[in-house]
């Protein structure tokens, strides 16, 4: 299976911010007003004579990156905790986002709304979720100010922000930002992906969809799988697939042009629908219980300094059952539970 984390640990890997320029050195004159977007054409500065003759052309600059610009991949994994891979001293190997970690930063504060179309909201617009309309989700949308599900266009998205500086930007995976009532081939298309700054999408739209017969859209077309099942079909080789394929494309034909990649797979959301070959391959590894894997994962976070050594595992809640006051059979379920879980493809391993 073809793994994104390889062409993502390639690319400069950044969270919100735009490019810092390289070009800071040029002269004010030169470097155009990036301060309202989209930028407008520049005055004609040719001339314009009785004939063509006497006349001299000039093409409008059109925006492009500041010299250096990079390449951006932001990968959003749904529903996977802080402590559940590798990289953060989790019990699921994350070969790939650990390469990108040991070439880079691990941040150990994010703030999320704990729901998943806020918190998107907050990322993709790098504004508190409220600010971008979105109190709470979708399908729970209020006819009050930030809790109507409409993203204003005063809060522009890093797709906007970075196309109209001259990039080519794609979406990728899950769209739970899309108002319920305007997610139909109807449209309006306002606030699909491609109308908040993404060139390209291929996903759903929702909190989530069937891994094996997922509800797609290309842009804002309805599209079906290329093959079934029964073929080796499954959503999150698909939507890999897909993006490796845009990058390659943009590349061929304008490989000056840096890119945005915003890599929102669904897998770990439910339904978890992992293939078998995935889940056998860690059978077994929960049967300790979660009990013993959360006193692990406590001591590799203080090994690895993700957290401090002062750090207390936190207690116990008073709703939460310990491991060995489960029946044989409700073990035997759960263990089997976090191995479909873990085993998810293509998220966590090459």
């Amino acid at each position: 299976m073809k793994s994104l984390f390889k062409i993502a640990a390639a690319c400069a890997f950044v969270g919100l911010g735009v490019a810092q320029s390289q070009a800071q050195d040029q002269s004010a004159a030169s470097d155009p007003d990036r301060t309202v977007l989209p930028m407008p054409f520049p005055p004609f500065g040719g001339v314009i004579g009785e004939t063509y003759k006497e006349s001299t052309a000039e093409w409008p600059r059109l925006p492009t990156p500041p010299e250096g610009a990079p390449n951006i991949v932001v990968i959003l994994l749904d529903d996977v905790g802080y402590g559940q891979t590798s990289t953060f001293g989790g019990p699921i190997p994350t070969p790939e986002l650990d390469k990108l970690a040991a070439d880079g930063l691990r941040f150990t504060q994010f703030h999320t709304t704990a729901i998943c179309g806020p918190s998107r909201a907050a990322l993709i617009t790098g504004r508190n979720h409220h600010n971008a309309g979105s109190g709470f989700l979708a399908e729970w949308a209020t006819g009050f100010p930030s809790y109507d599900n409409l993203i204003p266009r005063t809060t522009a998205t890093m797709g906007s922000i970075l196309k109209y500086n001259g990039y080519s930007t794609s979406w990728f995976g899950k769209n739970h930002n899309t108002p319920d009532w305007e997610s139909s081939v109807s449209g309006p298309f306002d606030r699909w992906p491609t109308g908040m700054g993404f060139d390209y999408f291929y996903g759903f739209i929702g909190g989530e969809t069937h891994q094996y017969y997922p509800v797609l859209f290309e842009n804002t077309k309805p599209v079906e799988p290329d093959k079934t099942p029964e073929e080796g079909y499954h959503f999150m080789a698909d939507m890999t697939d897909k993006a490796i394929d845009w990058m390659r494309y943009s590349k061929s034909v304008a490989p000056q042009k840096p890119l945005l990649i915003y890599f929102a797979p669904g897998a770990a959301h439910a339904p978890h629908h992992a293939p078998k070959e995935w889940r056998d391959k860690f059978k077994g590894k929960f049967d300790a219980g979660w009990d013993a894997i959360r006193e692990q994962t406590y001591r590799r976070q203080i090994e690895i300094g993700v957290i401090p050594k002062t750090a207390q595992l936190t207690a116990r809640p008073d709703w939460a059952r310990t491991w060995d006051s489960l029946s044989d059979e409700q073990r035997t379920v759960y263990a089997a539970l976090m191995d479909n879980f873990c085993r998810l493809p293509g998220l966590y391993r090459s």
